[in-house]
């Protein structure tokens, strides 16, 4: 009897698929469950600890963003500073930081922002990617937008901007006016200035490039 090759054994098949199938589902579970607690957002106590979350909790609000070059790994990642006041407050309690986060998130839902934005890989890219927008040096003291609207501070400038879009033509794709009050406007500032301090792994990759985004260049 003629030896069979191996290649042609339906059981040799059956059982290398068995075992990727097994292996594959096992790091499956692996990668979730470590990924879910990476992902979990952090808290006030967290904030005060200094311990560094990649999801902070909303009071991160109280606190200052900067963008800085990590040489270990290679690429920028937001740091937490110092207490910085946001509208005014560096004292929001956790229940009122998660409801400005909150409104802010069903106001970019409602007015369908990822239609022309990107937040954190999702939506379209007819407009700026949003996801670190808080940082971009544009809205610092030193940019153009606080001097344009007439704001002192960063949060300011950004309210005004989603609620007059059309009195600060800043691109020639203009954003349209969406009808954003200022209760609406001061939630989505929240919710962009949250978005930044999360971890994203440098993305987008392309927004340290910006001259002032990292901190100190």
């Amino acid at each position: 009897m003629a030896n069979k090759s191996v290649w042609s054994d339906n059981r040799f098949w059956q059982r290398t698929a068995t075992w990727v199938t097994g292996f594959a589902s096992i790091l499956l579970i692996w990668l979730t469950f470590d990924t879910s607690a990476q992902i979990a957002m952090g808290n006030d106590q967290d904030l005060q600890n200094k311990v560094t979350k990649r999801v902070p909790g909303p009071t991160v609000i109280n606190y200052k963003i900067t963008y800085e070059m990590s040489a270990k790994r290679g690429h920028e990642v937001p740091v937490i500073g110092e207490k910085e006041k946001f509208f005014g407050r560096d004292d929001y309690s956790e229940e009122e930081a998660g409801a400005l986060l909150h409104l802010g998130k069903l106001g970019s839902q409602a007015k369908n922002c990822m239609d022309c934005h990107t937040l954190l890989g999702n939506g379209a890219y007819y407009a700026p990617d949003l996801t670190k927008a808080w940082l971009d040096p544009a809205w610092g003291p030193d940019g153009a937008m606080q001097a344009l609207t007439g704001k002192s501070t960063k949060e300011e400038a950004m309210a005004e901007f989603l609620q007059h879009p059309d009195q600060y033509p800043t691109h020639a794709r203009m954003m349209p006016d969406l009808g954003i009050t200022a209760k609406e406007a001061k939630g989505l500032v929240a919710f962009l200035k949250h978005m930044s301090s999360i971890d994203t792994n440098g993305f987008p990759r392309n927004f340290g490039k910006i001259k002032g985004a990292v901190h100190g260049k």
